[in-house]
């Protein structure tokens, strides 16, 4: 499977072995026993340049600061630009998120167009004013809230998350038919590398396979066994 462990900071090298991945834990994408979606995708890429991957499941904000810091060279599931400090994109996205909008039934369907009028929640750490236009109410929110309470009482119109997360929180609702899922938009989902030289090389092996696996289909099998879409068209 090309699945490592690490703890701790590691010394950079110019020509890394390894890559030490940062992630939440996503049903079906990023388990912790190193399988999902993703994983297979990241392996494919870096495997043939003969970077193997080490995997570390920690929660969201927690894997953008060990890449911060050093201690990670990439974390997993970042939009794009959303940290603008200490950390460095490429030019290639591996999958993209589905973000959907949950709210009550009895409400209105909301459109990317009209959103931003309304009173927005989302986990903290996901910066989506960034690229949901116009937004003039939204706050962040912590893993335990009660989102389908939150809603019912009406202290937000509408919770916003990717389409795995936003089912997860219907399936916790004792009402689910009070609640309607409304798609919004499709993001592009980036690996963000620590901005030293490890993280660097690695985000150059990134890009340069990408352009070779996009070039010739390569992923095209990872998506379709996992029965999701494929981004690159």
């Amino acid at each position: 499977m090309g699945l490592l462990t690490w703890t701790g900071a590691q010394a950079e090298s110019a020509v890394p072995s390894h890559i030490r991945l940062a992630s939440e834990v996503w049903e079906e994408d990023t388990e912790a026993d190193g399988t999902g979606l993703a994983w297979d995708i990241l392996r494919q890429v870096f495997e043939p340049a003969g970077v193997e991957l080490a995997i570390q499941s920690v929660p969201y904000t927690r894997s953008i600061g060990l890449v911060q810091r050093g201690e990670a060279d990439a974390w997993v599931g970042s939009y794009r630009d959303e940290i603008d400090h200490g950390v460095i994109y490429p030019r290639w996205h591996y999958d993209a998120d589905q973000i959907d909008a949950l709210g009550l039934s009895e409400r209105p369907a909301p459109t990317l167009a009209s959103i931003g009028t309304a009173q927005l929640v989302w986990m903290r750490g996901y910066a989506f004013q960034r690229y949901l236009p116009n937004l003039k109410s939204y706050r962040e929110i912590q893993r335990d809230s009660d989102i389908p309470r939150m809603l019912q009482v009406h202290r937000a119109d509408f919770y916003i998350d990717s389409r795995a997360e936003v089912e997860a929180v219907l399936g916790q609702a004792t009402e689910p038919a009070r609640f309607r899922i409304t798609p919004l938009t499709r993001l592009p989902l980036y690996l963000g590398f620590a901005d030293n030289p490890r993280g660097r090389a690695l985000a150059q092996v990134f890009d340069t396979r990408m352009d070779e696996l996009v070039k010739n289909g390569g992923l095209r099998p990872v998506f379709a066994r996992w029965q999701q879409p494929y981004p690159f068209e």
